[in-house]
């Protein structure tokens, strides 16, 4: 597979933290992740939030937070959080729609994936991680297909309804194939290492897969993988992944 380009991103003067979340699958069947989402977007102290992919469960178009609802709720809570604190935004693999109106409205940034941080001594490689899932050829021949700039615009120009109705058509495959049992593909460790040596980065940091841990690729190299937020689940799933201004980096339960 080529390699992708890799856009960068310097960290603000001054930054002594920043945070680093993904996957929350945000909808309104599920109102205690929304609030736990909002809480954190509050009172977080940390210098600027990275939104690694996935903050929705579903996004059927900036449009849909034109009117009153549940997705104008989560812009108002985007827009308060980026008036205090630079709030960056990397598409997943539900959320690829979010687009500049939406951007423009809330006051975040939107990233390409993948993107390099430098923040402090570190170069820390960001994406959302799917496009390192090279087992998973159906969904990346559909990512190609939705990625693409002409099927976004035909997609667009469809009535709201009927995109919501998509949407959520979309939703109900993924639970299905979620109570299946099939398994996912992981992260390719070759394509991992591949990319991190292509960004000069040691640590590649990246949601998609639900498989919350840390890797070593061996080199110096590793990878973290960023936890999904569920709080109606038992035990509830809620965390943040911290990066400091010395290189380190420490997770953060919220749940």
């Amino acid at each position: 597979m080529a390699l992708p380009a890799f856009a960068e991103l310097a960290a603000g003067a001054g930054w002594r933290r920043a945070d680093l979340i993904s996957d929350l699958h945000l909808h309104e069947g599920e109102p205690a992740t929304f609030a736990a989402w909002r809480r954190f977007m509050a009172s977080t102290p940390a210098d600027a939030v990275f939104i690694l992919g996935d903050l929705f469960e579903a996004w059927p178009g900036d449009d849909v937070a034109r009117q009153p609802g549940f997705a104008a709720d989560c812009a108002a809570v985007l827009r308060d959080a980026a008036a205090r604190r630079p709030v960056f935004f990397l598409h997943g693999n539900r959320d690829f729609l979010v687009g500049e109106a939406l951007a423009d409205s809330t006051g975040m940034r939107l990233l390409a994936d993948p993107t390099v941080l430098s923040f402090g001594p570190r170069r820390w490689l960001l994406s959302h991680g799917d496009l390192l899932c090279l087992g998973d050829t159906e969904y990346l021949r559909f990512r190609a297909q939705v990625r693409a700039p002409d099927w976004q615009r035909d997609f667009l120009a469809r009535p709201l309804a009927e995109r919501q109705a998509v949407a959520s058509q979309l939703r109900a495959q993924s639970e299905a194939r979620k109570r299946s049992g099939l398994p996912y593909a992981d992260v390719d460790p070759g394509e991992a290492r591949a990319w991190l040596r292509a960004a000069s980065a040691d640590t590649l940091v990246h949601g998609h897969t639900h498989k919350p841990a840390r890797h070593d690729l061996g080199d110096g190299l590793q990878r973290i993988v960023l936890t999904d937020w569920d709080l109606a689940a038992s035990p509830a799933r809620a965390q943040a992944l911290r990066l400091s201004a010395d290189g380190g980096w420490q997770r953060l339960p919220l749940a």
